[in-house]
């Protein structure tokens, strides 16, 4: 039961860093986009060397020990794609314009880099935040309606997808803990523009900060919830009678983590670390992080 404690802990730390998202959006007159770049990158690289180097490899030792061979490597691949499968079903119930996964159009990456007409509004509006005042610029209500309209959808679609990324982090920190800080770190770190991208349209919206930074802890606090009501009737429906997932479940659980982590760093970190960034500071980012996981698992053996 401690693991099972330590487990969802760690998840609704990475869930709730949509909260440092917020604070950065109000604590800075303007946001550092190119750190974002590289953290997203990072989180991107992180994802991907675990995903296909310890993840997926435990799955498919799982499976094939229950299955044999060669139908245990079948499970395994049917798993990774069904991940896949199963957030870009999630992203096509969401609207494109409030999807967490659609990248920057080219008039809000000519803000997140701070050129031309936009800087000067980017500015004035995080000015006003960092001194906890309305932002200036005068919005109709009309505007404002659409902006809370986009603020709370925003917030919804990132509560929907931290379902899954949810049960990964508590999934794998269950089976390894270290396996499983190392995702939570990962996933934090894609959680705080995600966080930005709540908070910033309803703070335009009311003015009010504290409505902004609730609503974006609240779709980062989907993350623990949903990996514990999926836990929780993974054991009532699949459990062994000593509360243990048997081990070709989460051998296929594993399997579709794996998918569900390439299918995220592929659709959004990767393309959301390009539009934040300049030169190679996406890249940068995704081989620090690949280095740094590979770095962390060769020094636990």
């Amino acid at each position: 039961m401690s693991a099972a404690w330590f487990a969802l802990g760690i998840t609704a730390l990475a869930g709730l860093a949509t909260g440092i998202g917020s604070i950065i959006a109000f604590a800075a007159k303007r946001t550092n986009y190119r750190f974002l770049s590289v953290a997203t990158g990072f989180s991107a690289g992180v994802m991907l060397y675990v995903s296909f180097v310890e993840i997926l490899f435990k799955g498919q030792v799982a499976l094939v020990h229950c299955y044999g061979d060669p139908l245990g490597y079948w499970v395994n691949a049917g798993a990774f794609f069904g991940g896949m499968l199963l957030i870009g079903l999630i992203d096509n119930l969401i609207p494109e314009e409030a999807n967490p996964h659609e990248v920057p159009d080219e008039a809000q990456t000519d803000m997140l880099h701070g050129s031309g007409a936009t800087d000067s509004v980017w500015n004035q509006c995080m000015g006003a935040a960092a001194l906890g005042e309305p932002p200036s610029v005068d919005f109709t209500n009309k505007q404002n309606a659409k902006l809370m309209r986009m603020g709370l959808f925003t917030a919804l679609a990132i509560g929907i997808h931290n379902f899954p990324e949810g049960l990964a982090t508590f999934l794998a920190a269950l089976e390894d803990p270290s396996l499983g800080i190392a995702i939570a770190v990962a996933i934090a770190l894609h959680n705080i523009p995600e966080g930005i991208s709540v908070s910033v349209p309803i703070y335009y919206a009311t003015g009010q900060r504290r409505k902004a930074f609730i609503y974006s802890f609240l779709s980062g606090l989907a993350e623990p919830v949903g990996a514990g009501i999926a836990y929780l009737g993974l054991l009532v429906f699949a459990g062994g009678p000593d509360g243990v997932l048997p081990p070709q479940l989460m051998g296929i659980l594993f399997g579709g983590v794996a998918g569900i982590m390439v299918y995220i760093s592929l659709d959004e970190l990767l393309p959301t670390s390009r539009a934040y960034g300049q030169g190679h500071d996406s890249l940068f980012g995704l081989i620090g992080g690949m280095a740094m996981m590979a770095l962390s698992l060769l020094l636990m053996r």
